[in-house]
């Protein structure tokens, strides 16, 4: 849905879809050089491999991509920046808190088996090309995202956002996530949360 709203919007507004995994796979196979070590770009390999968290001590390396990502998108500070894949931890959310206001939250819900079945068929497009989607590998991001993932919305909400969830299928398409947005998002709200 990211690369959607990016692409259209949503009530006149323009987004920027930050996918912290697509941009740390960009920086590990070297298409991305500009500012990284050889020895963070294999760290960061290792963190996509064996399906890790960015802790506190590396986190610079997390400011340092989306710092890059802004940049290279020419943003203006107009946007609303999505967030996907950061934070994934509280510790990622104090972390960014200095530099982010996050007003909403949007938890796209779904059961393992229906995240399984999502990978394999590609629903949302964004899989082509990846080589950390096998069994093992999602399975232990599943259950890190239950036990370090999930506690932000809690996080979140003690710090006055909206948590919005939207419950996705098998095959439900990225346009029919934003229609499911739109419904429990309407303009007045939207206007209101980011203070538009």
């Amino acid at each position: 849905m990211g690369d959607l709203l990016e692409e259209v919007g949503l009530y006149g507004k323009k987004f920027l879809h930050f996918d912290f995994g697509r941009e740390l796979r960009a920086v590990a196979r070297g298409e991305i050089r500009d500012g990284f070590l050889p020895s963070e770009r294999i760290f960061i390999q290792k963190v996509l491999s064996e399906g890790l968290l960015l802790e506190n001590e590396h986190l610079y390396l997390a400011l340092k991509i989306l710092k890059g990502f802004l940049h290279a998108r020419g943003a203006s500070g107009d946007e609303i920046l999505i967030m996907n894949g950061l934070p994934r931890h509280e510790g990622q959310a104090r972390y960014l808190a200095k530099d982010l206001h996050i007003p909403l939250v949007v938890v796209l819900e779904a059961s393992f088996e229906e995240i399984l079945e999502r990978i394999h068929r590609n629903v949302g497009g964004d899989r082509t090309g990846r080589d950390d989607d096998y069994i093992e590998l999602i399975y232990k991001k599943w259950l890190t995202y239950k036990e370090r993932t999930r506690p932000l919305r809690d996080y979140y909400q003690n710090r006055g956002a909206k948590i919005l969830k939207i419950l996705v299928g098998r095959n439900t398409k990225p346009s029919e996530t934003l229609a499911l947005l739109r419904e429990e998002l309407p303009k007045e709200e939207f206007v209101r949360l980011f203070e538009l």
